[in-house]
């Protein structure tokens, strides 16, 4: 690494000024306004990921959900019963691998999860108001590029 790519310097290091912590209170934010208008919805923000995630075709078991939510199978299937008896998702038995059980959306819960990437979307949107196209495009890519670097050195640690 040259100088020139060293931003921070030990002597001078500010919490404020850290990407970390700005790319941190940004989630946090986006985070507490998304819970608010997910309310609206009856979710909570346990409950809208997984319909959305079922809705877009990304899982389609408890597993799945676990791996990609990085939670616990046992909350999972807490969350899972909570999303049944609210009537959002059912559960249906494989008939190809008994063991496997599927999850779907009620019909219900194709209509409240359409919902919740409208509200994801208008969110984002007033979040990125005053950025033009390039902007966005190169805020995405950067942010990309960080993450990218951020899972390499993670992936070192594991080595």
């Amino acid at each position: 690494m040259t100088d020139s790519q060293q931003f921070y310097q030990a002597e001078t290091y500010q919490v404020g000024d850290s990407v970390g912590y700005l790319v941190k209170r940004l989630a946090q934010e986006i985070g507490k306004e998304l819970d608010r208008r997910m309310g609206a919805l009856g979710l909570t923000d346990a409950q809208w990921k997984p319909l959305l995630l079922l809705r877009q075709g990304g899982c389609s078991t408890a597993m799945d959900l676990s791996r990609i939510a990085c939670h616990d199978t046992g909350a999972v299937t807490r969350l899972l019963d909570r999303l049944e008896a609210k009537g959002l998702v059912r559960r249906l038995r494989s008939a190809e691998d008994r063991r496997v059980v599927n999850l779907e959306l009620s019909e219900e819960g194709k209509k409240i999860a359409a919902e919740v990437p409208e509200v994801i979307a208008q969110l984002a949107n007033q979040v990125l108001a005053g950025f033009s196209h390039d902007e966005f495009a190169q805020f995405k890519n950067l942010l990309g590029r960080a993450l990218a670097n951020a899972s390499a050195l993670n992936e070192g640690d594991a080595s």
